[in-house]
């Protein structure tokens, strides 16, 4: 079947399940990238330990990861808005993205290591922009908060998976190399699905009707004190990684259960997307304001010492990334015209992935240096975020001169 016979036969379906049937395809490829990606960053951080790597170079590479799959981001972003070659784009950063993974089987040194962990987030950061473009188009009909919020489920089911499934390999060899291998059959199948979807989707840019586009064009003070508050919320946030470093070098959870603390906070993440996901559709961006205020207990929690607190801090800290990857991506397209939206999410990606990476370098150098002082870091600046968003909220309200819109 060619193209044109593929796209007359889709058009037979309503436009509200053929943008589901995007968001669940889009999914279903995120959770097999998740349990790939996933999987090797639940042990990124106890790997480098084993490699001679300090808790500041932990940091820095985190962070340089962080940083470059959110800086390449606006280039991406603007790519996709000259080209609309979405598929593309996102086929490529996928292959990037996912290939890099396996590579760390044969790191020797710790700046070998971080060579491919950088790489796999420059892969993340390519196909980005486009992939939630394309999402933007069918949650025209999903609704905003749940259409990212679904993707968001599915794509941390895979992220749940992943992580076991190298606790798994862990218990059976005790071998990080071999946790890493065996993480390219879940890439592969991530890529082949991510083709087929290119297949049965040529043109995602006509589910969203012309009659749903914002008419400004110009980016708004809502969304710029929106993107503030997310900046601040993005410095303080603790990587997974330094999280786990800290885990292993404590002796506060043992090795094996480091991978199932990060799959139980990815758990988290996908019920806690669906929930905010829906929430965001009646409240709009104030759900971040509770969102952010859970948050900011995982470092006093993850640091006071204890398993049963570090499980508490991995619980929040899943609910908090739930919320920066369904509820912070839907905001987005919220608040921009659909002609800029992918620059909208590059810019906002690039200045969310500087201050990821800024709050990563310092977070490392003050574990280094002071846990107080990383604490008391962290916890100011989220909630220095809070009344951002409020203010967000309340010009964006203003602007639509109504309440958030009601699914469902």
């Amino acid at each position: 079947m060619n193209e044109v016979a593929r796209a007359s036969t889709l058009m037979t379906v309503p436009a509200s399940g053929r943008a589901m049937r995007l968001v669940v395809l889009l999914g279903v490829v995120s959770l097999f990238a998740d349990m790939t990606y996933e999987g090797a960053c639940s042990i990124a951080g106890p790997f480098l330990a084993t490699l001679g790597a300090s808790g500041t170079v932990v940091g820095v590479v985190a962070g340089s990861g962080e940083l470059a799959g959110y800086a390449l981001r606006l280039w991406s972003g603007r790519l996709a808005n000259r080209t609309h070659r979405y598929w593309a784009i996102t086929l490529a950063g996928y292959a990037v993205n996912l290939l890099a993974v396996p590579l760390l089987a044969v790191a020797g040194h710790w700046s070998l290591a971080a060579a491919p962990m950088v790489l796999e987030r420059a892969g993340k950061a390519v196909r980005t922009p486009a992939r939630d473009v394309m999402l933007s188009y069918a949650t025209t009909y999903t609704g905003r908060g749940w259409g990212f919020g679904l993707h968001e489920a599915l794509d941390q089911t895979g992220a749940t998976v992943g992580p076991l499934i190298v606790a798994g390999v862990l218990l059976w060899r005790g071998d990080y190399r071999i946790a890493f291998a065996v993480l390219l059959i879940p890439a592969l199948a991530a890529l082949a699905l991510l083709a087929l979807a290119r297949l049965a989707y040529p043109r995602p840019e006509d589910l969203e009707p012309a009659a749903a586009a914002i008419a400004a064009q110009d980016f708004s003070p809502a969304f710029w004190f929106y993107v503030g508050a997310t900046c601040l919320v993005a410095a303080a946030y603790a990587d997974y990684p330094l999280l786990a470093y800290h885990f292993e070098r404590a002796g506060s959870v043992p090795q094996q259960w480091i991978a199932v603390l990060y799959a139980v906070a990815m758990a988290v993440d996908g019920l806690a997307a669906l929930v905010m996901g829906r929430w965001f559709d009646r409240r709009g961006i104030a759900v971040l304001v509770g969102a952010t205020s859970l948050s900011a207990l995982v470092t006093p929690l993850a640091f006071a010492g204890g398993f049963g607190l570090a499980v508490a801090a991995a619980v929040l800290w899943g609910i908090g990334m739930g919320a920066q990857e369904s509820i912070m991506r839907a905001a987005i397209a919220q608040l921009t015209p659909a002609a800029r939206r992918g620059t909208a999410y590059g810019l906002f990606n690039l200045l969310f992935g500087v201050a990821w990476f800024s709050g990563s370098v310092v977070m490392g150098w003050l574990y280094d240096l002071s846990i107080a002082g990383l604490v008391a870091f962290s916890v100011s600046l989220q909630l220095a975020a809070l009344p951002v968003f409020v203010v967000s909220a309340r010009l964006a309200r203003r602007a639509s001169g109504a309440g958030p819109r009601r699914t469902g």
